[in-house]
C-alpha cells in the first residue's frame, strides 16, 4: 500500500509539472500577444489579459504541488530549529502536517460544503453559477484549480509518511535494542 501511495503521488507530480509548464506557455503566450497587439496594432484584444490571468492562478497553485512534493516549500521548522536526530525529525514533521492540515481540511470542505451546510452554497456550487465575461466559460473551471491543488497535496502529504525514512528506522531500531 505504501508504494502505491508513492507511485500515485509520482505520478500526480509528473503530470502536475506538464501541466504547470503548460500554464506558464499559455500566460506567457497570451501576455505577448496582449504586448504586441497593444504597441504594434494599438489594439488589444479583450480575452489576453483574462486567459493570461486565469493561467497564472493555474501556475501558481500546481507550482505550490510541485514545491510541496520536493519539499522546495517554506519548511516549518527548520528555520526555527537546527537539525536535530531522527526521533526530532519525526516529531517536527508531524507538527509540519498537523499545520498542512489544519489549512488544507477547511479549504477542502468549504470547496465542497457551504458555510450554513449543503453543497449548493459551496465555493464550487458558487463559482458554478458564475460565467468569465470576457470567455464566456464557467467560472468553475477556473475555480476548481483550488480544491484539485489541495488535493494533490494532500495525496503528496500522504507520500511522505508512506516513504521509508532510513534515519528514523536505525534510530527507532537502535532504542529497541538497548
Amino acid at each position: 500500500m505504501r508504494q502505491l501511495i508513492v507511485k500515485i503521488s509520482n505520478s500526480i507530480h509528473k503530470y502536475a509539472r506538464r501541466a504547470a509548464v503548460f500554464t506558464v506557455g499559455v500566460m506567457f503566450f497570451t501576455v505577448m500577444v496582449q504586448i504586441i497587439a497593444r504597441y504594434v496594432f494599438s489594439s488589444p484584444p479583450i480575452w489576453t489579459e483574462d486567459v493570461a490571468r486565469y493561467a497564472m492562478v493555474w501556475t501558481g497553485l500546481l507550482g505550490a504541488t510541485l514545491s510541496f512534493k520536493t519539499q522546495s516549500d517554506a519548511v516549518l521548522m527548520d528555520s526555527v530549529f537546527p537539525k536535530r536526530p531522527s526521533i526530532f525529525a519525526l516529531i517536527t514533521n508531524a507538527i509540519q502536517s498537523a499545520a498542512i492540515l489544519t489549512f488544507i481540511l477547511p479549504v477542502l470542505y468549504f470547496c465542497f460544503i457551504g458555510l450554513k451546510g449543503g453543497f449548493a452554497k459551496g465555493y464550487l456550487a458558487r463559482q458554478a453559477g458564475l460565467t468569465a465575461d470576457t470567455l464566456g466559460i464557467p467560472m468553475v473551471w477556473i475555480s476548481i484549480s483550488v480544491p484539485l491543488a489541495m488535493i494533490i497535496i494532500l495525496v503528496h502529504l500522504a507520500a511522505r509518511w508512506a516513504e521509508p525514512n532510513e534515519e528514523i528506522a536505525k534510530e527507532v531500531d537502535s532504542a529497541q535494542l538497548d
